[in-house]
């Protein structure tokens, strides 16, 4: 590449890396063209950029964003898979092709701007999908009004009991 287009490649990452929330960080040698292909399939299907770009134009690139955290971990060759709102998604399809393919090495991520190592990279993996999750608060939500409908029912049946056995007992 010349000047100019590592430039290019330099603004094009910085801007990516700017609007991220969550990067992730994986040493692919080792595997045959076929499995990284397949590996790009996968984290496209699930909106995930996956990037290999030269240390020291991802170096450039990461200056000034919430990636720059991550600087001493880019050593070796390195591939960034890059997520803009879910970051348990990429947690699960880099682990689950860690375990099918033993070249790929999940390094390091960072989620909004703080570290977040292997095991819990794993720990996210295990967790539910974005949309299970919330279907879960929106169930837990909705089981509030209706806790609150309960209560309020009861309440009122118990003044009437009540008031029916003044009733009898005047009568």
């Amino acid at each position: 590449m010349d000047r100019k287009e590592k430039e290019e490649v330099v603004a094009k990452l910085k801007e990516g890396l700017g609007r991220a929330y969550g990067t992730f960080v994986v040493d692919y040698q080792g595997l045959n063209v076929e499995a990284l292909t397949k590996l790009r399939r996968e984290l496209t299907t699930a909106d995930i950029e996956f990037q290999v770009v030269k240390n020291r134009l991802l170096l450039i690139a990461c200056q000034d964003t919430q990636t720059a955290i991550l600087k001493d971990y880019i050593v070796g060759p390195c591939a960034l898979a890059i997520t803009y709102d879910d970051v348990i998604t990429p947690a699960k399809v880099l682990t689950k092709f860690s375990q099918d393919y033993e070249a790929l090495k999940v390094k390091i991520g960072q989620v909004n701007g703080r570290i977040i190592e292997l095991p819990a990279i794993k720990r996210l993996a295990e967790l539910p999908s974005r949309e299970v999750l919330l279907a879960q608060l929106i169930f837990s939500l909705s089981r509030v009004p209706i806790s609150f409908v309960g209560t309020l029912s009861e309440m009122l049946r118990r003044l009437v009991n009540v008031l029916e056995a003044i009733k009898r007992h005047k009568a």
